[in-house]
């Protein structure tokens, strides 16, 4: 599921990134909100859940789309100030602090395999990115602030009470972010539009929605400091839409750090399973002593 949220997420930003060359950043956002929020309402009510909308306004649901909001706007206030590459950089640290305020506030205890493959993945995210030294500033401090946000929105999903639909905690968000985005929008002000701009913005409220969807779904039934370095994945697929898209093909270190990325999941995944086969047959062998 996070590898699924975070394929969403790239193409929407790809499909944003395009069409950001043309008009404001508040006008798109809220155009693709707007979408992205009747399109998750026309698939809630599909699903049954139309009696159920009004929990869009429980408290910690509304709360988290509103940390939700704050983090989106944050990050894009310090993307357009900020080098593409030193932004990436600083917002996938959130699972470095996904994995903190894990033990923190959840009381997981992830071993020492775990804060290995986080740093060794974020490693390979400085080797992707490559950030300049120049790059940080003022503007970078904000863009660490939007992660932070980002991160304790991930966690606070953890803490919705499981019988609200996740559906519904999807709503809450895109309606959030549309809201706050059209507040911003009528202080930037409006350009117009062709309908080759509408219909691209159509196409990243679709994937939009799919990363908000597959992203509450995993942060609600997986363990956060084990899905936390397959964010990573999205740097994965951000290199392979640059080259298709804008033909950019990643140097030595780039490769290098995809390697890292790559060979940190699959420790993860490796050290989980055989964590879980010690744990069946510990419970298997406690059975046939009892």
């Amino acid at each position: 599921m996070m590898v699924g949220a975070m394929a969403g997420f790239v193409v929407n930003d790809a499909l944003v990134k395009y069409v950001s060359q043309t008009l404001p950043s508040a006008q798109l956002i809220f155009m693709r909100g707007a979408m992205a929020t009747l399109l998750v309402l026309g698939v809630a009510c599909l699903l049954g859940a139309a009696a159920q909308l009004g929990k869009v306004l429980q408290p910690r649901v509304a709360v988290r789309a509103c940390v939700d909001a704050c983090a989106t706007v944050i990050y894009l206030l310090s993307l357009f100030h900020l080098p593409l590459a030193n932004a990436t950089a600083i917002n996938l640290a959130a699972p470095l602090f996904m994995v903190v305020f894990a033990v923190w506030f959840l009381k997981e205890q992830p071993g020492a395999a775990r804060w290995a493959a986080v740093a060794v993945g974020f490693a390979g995210v400085l080797c992707v990115v490559q950030p300049r030294s120049d790059g940080f500033n003022a503007w970078a401090l904000l863009c660490l602030g939007g992660t932070v946000l980002h991160a304790t929105r991930d966690l606070m999903t953890r803490c919705i009470d499981p019988a609200i639909p996740s559906i519904v905690v999807t709503l809450a968000t895109a309606l959030a972010v549309t809201l706050l985005s059209g507040a911003m929008s009528l202080a930037q002000g409006w350009q117009p539009f062709g309908a080759a701009e509408l219909a691209l913005l159509a196409a990243a409220a679709v994937f939009l929605a799919i990363g908000y969807f597959l992203i509450i779904q995993c942060m609600r039934t997986g363990e956060v400091s084990l899905t936390a370095p397959f964010r990573y994945a999205a740097l994965l697929f951000a290199v392979v839409l640059g080259y298709v898209v804008w033909g950019d093909v990643p140097n030595l270190w780039a490769w290098c750090g995809i390697a890292l990325l790559v060979g940190s999941g699959l420790y993860v995944v490796h050290h989980e399973r055989a964590r879980t086969v010690a744990r069946a047959r510990a419970i298997a062998l406690a059975a046939q002593a009892d």
